[in-house]
């Protein structure tokens, strides 16, 4: 039967398909699974809450009925993320929300609605590379472009942009209609400084683009100041900018609801959220008892979420710095990215391997053989190599062949041995492979 060229030329994702090669184990091997951003901590507690009661006097699903929302979401979900956005300080007066199943679908809809198909103008998005693997993929199912430009590793092991004088020339050459950033940034572990929010959003407004900020890790920074957004870039700080702005958020990672699978578009250009909407009705509407339990949070007092805030970056931080810093003790001569945000940092071999290393065959070997004894259980580790996150395939000697990306979001006792791990299937894939 017939199946069409896209469909047949399509891989699962880096960053499931160590998962899927493992799954064809049966050795008793355990995985600790670092590849993939699935959070492991508990809810809010009002998420939490609410999830417990769902068959309760007070719930809409208590005689088992689960009806369709409207299309653009309950009242009380788009409450939820406004009060949330108002809580890390920014002004949501005129912000317009549309629900989504999850921030994924709400990019895909960005991508959809802000950039041009194939030859039209204006057909392009721009894009800092590495960039989240999510994004060029769905540009290439709507047949729209992913401009990008890569970013650079400092002396101090930190990701930093390309100069705004090469930005701005690679946007004379291209138009594009948009400019999408993550300030707290997946897989980089980047942090976008408020200034250079401000730079880029000048940009937007010199040569008429959108402005998209993916902020789902929003709150999860470790620098000293108050968080960075695309809500605090206004009118008077970059006049003009108004209209043009757009944000993602999403239920899965500052509030440990993955599994919801609720996101939303927040723009300030009533007209754009219309639109979305009106493209929203093809899927009927968002998922019904994940907006009911997110919806919990739109009454939270301010004060409650910014302790929540809090508690999640002092858990992360200590997770990221403890981890990084013993891989860099176990593994004699290897490169740690030094993370500002999210829960990721990128591992470096290229100072220790030579030219037939490469982080994705390791990852492979890792999911598909590798085993390390700790006490009386086996483990192995599944990583995501950083090179599918770039929007073309790297060269065949470029850096990011030898790189990995590490996700701090097992619990903690199972992040206390991925040093450990890493360090003895390093070894052991080197001795049996011979590439070095």
């Amino acid at each position: 039967m017939f199946i069409s060229k896209y469909l047949n030329n399509k891989m699962p994702s880096i960053i499931r398909l160590t998962q899927a090669k493992f799954d064809k184990r049966n050795d008793g091997t355990q995985a600790i699974n670092i590849a993939i951003g699935n959070v492991s901590l508990p809810m809010h507690p009002a998420m939490r809450k609410r999830m417990f009661e769902l068959n309760s006097l007070g719930s809409p699903f208590k005689n088992g009925i689960v009806k369709y929302s409207s299309s653009e979401g309950f009242k009380e979900s788009q409450k939820s993320f406004l009060n949330i956005i108002s809580s890390s300080g920014f002004d949501v007066d005129n912000l317009h929300v549309q629900i989504t199943d999850g921030a994924s679908l709400g990019i895909e809809l960005c991508v959809l609605g802000l950039s041009g198909k194939n030859n039209s103008n204006r057909n392009s998005i721009l894009i800092f590379d590495p960039i989240y693997t999510t994004y060029k993929y769905m540009a290439e199912r709507l047949g729209r472009s992913i401009i990008s430009m890569p970013r650079s590793l400092n002396r101090n092991n930190k990701f930093i942009m390309p100069s705004i004088n090469l930005i701005e020339k690679q946007i004379k050459k291209y138009s594009p209609s948009a400019l999408l950033v993550i300030p707290y940034d997946n897989p980089t572990g980047q942090y976008y400084t408020k200034k250079q929010m401000i730079e880029l959003a000048k940009l937007c407004v010199k040569y008429n683009m959108w402005l998209i900020s993916d902020e789902a890790y929003r709150e999860l920074y470790y620098a000293k100041g108050k968080p960075t957004s695309v809500w605090g870039i206004t009118d008077s700080v970059v006049p003009g900018i108004h209209g043009k702005r757009v944000s993602i958020e999403s239920a899965s990672k500052v509030w440990n609801a993955c599994g919801l699978r609720i996101g939303a578009i927040v723009s300030d250009n009533a007209d754009f959220i219309k639109k979305i909407q009106a493209e929203y009705t093809i899927y009927v509407c968002p998922n019904v008892i994940g907006q009911y339990i997110f919806g919990a949070l739109a009454n939270e007092k301010k004060e409650n979420l910014k302790k929540w805030y809090s508690k999640q970056r002092k858990y992360y931080s200590k997770i990221i710095l403890n981890t990084s810093e013993s891989i860099i003790k176990n593994i004699q001569g290897i490169v740690v990215t030094k993370p500002e945000a999210a829960m990721y940092f990128i591992v470096d071999f290229n100072n220790i391997t030579g030219d037939s290393f490469t982080a994705y065959d390791f990852s492979m070997y890792c999911a598909e053989k590798g085993s390390v004894k700790i006490g009386s259980k086996n483990y192995t580790l599944l990583m995501s190599p950083i090179s599918p996150f770039y929007k073309d395939a790297v060269s065949k000697n470029s850096k990011a062949q030898k790189q990995i990306r590490i996700s701090c979001v097992e619990n903690e006792k199972n992040m206390k041995k991925v040093p450990v791990i890493l360090e003895h299937l390093f070894f052991q894939y080197i001795k049996k492979t011979k590439k070095i």
